[in-house]
């Protein structure tokens, strides 16, 4: 049980790690921001991570993403990633990145398998191997360290952990991993927007090795990147058959600041310039948008905002809507329960998009 500490509210969809209600962030944001920040802070504390985008006068910027780090010498950036190691440039190299990977059986459990060629056959012959799901072949699922982003209730909170060990990985060596049955690689994390010129090299020399052959490129992302180099990847993406997924956490910005840490502008942002490209490849669909539906802070109400922004760019961009698992600083909330998420899908249909699913259905649990 959880309680607000700005109202006193109990309740048990209050996470008691951030200690706020869904009501006082957005009724009171401006008096509870500076709580907010703290509860970031000491989140982040444990991992050695700084605990706000570093603005050293006189550092380099990293301009990969949106929180635009200003590194002095020794420092590392907002991900943990970048870092200005001898004053003179940021590292690591786009040739060079903090990385694992494995091999994902076709079809697989992704966030767009209910849209995408590996999962559906979408775009026969050009884009699939197969008239339906790729049994056979396989995806090569490269998972980067660090993100540009701090969220509570993180699902893939060990790769903090994994930054204090990390060890760089070339481009060309990760594209060599691409066999013959391989027929798309997806980049995700973590987030690969710190890391996006890295994916970019491993996407080109994986396509010269490949020499004309099927080979789809994914991200997924919270969207956050450099404008420019979102561009470069929604190019990968639509040459190769594959598509951008792009996690759209929340609609108000107090939420997504109280939950992430961070501000969801620039997500906004991306989102509407990649909806611009979609008519130049209907199907398979190029974009995707999701949300994990966390309990007492994504409601419905939210959710039917982030749908009626996408259906204001286009009601037939698939939408993807995720059962929540108690995790992180949010292991306290329970699992998203199965009205909330149909609930949560009727409120993306009326508000005007023709394509909405539930993931991770498996996750779902018993009402609150």
């Amino acid at each position: 049980m959880g309680k607000c500490v700005n109202c006193g509210k109990e309740n048990r969809l209050i996470s008691e790690f951030l200690g706020l209600c869904r009501e006082c962030i957005l009724m009171d944001f401006q008096s509870v921001e500076p709580h907010i920040h703290r509860v970031h802070q000491v989140s982040r504390e444990p991992f050695d991570l700084p605990p706000a985008p570093p603005k050293e006068e006189r550092g380099i910027t990293c301009k990969y993403c949106f929180n635009l780090c200003q590194l002095g010498e020794g420092m590392k950036g907002y991900c943990g990633v970048r870092e200005n190691s001898n004053g003179k440039r940021i590292t690591p190299s786009p040739e060079q990145g903090y990385f694992s990977w494995h091999y994902d059986p076709l079809p697989t459990n992704c966030v767009a398998d209910w849209v995408c060629p590996g999962g559906t056959g979408a775009g026969y012959p050009r884009y699939s191997c197969s008239k339906g799901p790729e049994y056979g072949f396989k995806n090569l699922a490269v998972f980067y360290y660090g993100c540009t982003f701090n969220c509570l209730f993180c699902q893939n909170w060990h790769h903090k952990e994994d930054l204090k060990a990390k060890k760089s990985q070339s481009a060309h060596d990760l594209a060599q991993a691409v066999d013959e049955e391989t027929s798309c690689i997806c980049y995700f994390g973590g987030d690969p927007s710190p890391q996006l010129l890295h994916s970019i090299h491993v996407s080109r020399f994986a396509l010269a090795q490949r020499k004309n052959k099927l080979l789809r490129f994914c991200w997924e992302t919270n969207g956050s990147m450099n404008s420019r180099l979102l561009e470069e990847i929604l190019d990968l993406a639509l040459e190769s058959g594959g598509c951008v997924k792009f996690d759209l956490k929340t609609f108000n910005p107090g939420i997504n600041m109280a939950l992430c840490g961070r501000s969801n502008d620039q997500t906004m942002m991306n989102f509407e310039l990649a909806a611009k490209r979609i008519k130049k490849r209907e199907e398979p669909p190029m974009i995707i948008g999701s949300t994990l539906l966390v309990p007492g802070y994504v409601e419905k109400e939210e959710v039917y905002q982030i749908a009626k922004f996408i259906a204001s760019l286009d009601p037939e961009i698939p939408y993807a809507l995720l059962g929540f698992y108690p995790h992180f600083y949010f292991k306290d909330l329970p699992s998203t329960s199965r009205l909330h998420a149909f609930e949560c899908k009727e409120a993306a249909l009326e508000a005007g998009l023709k394509r909405v699913k539930i993931g991770n259905i498996h996750l779902l649990g018993k009402d609150y």
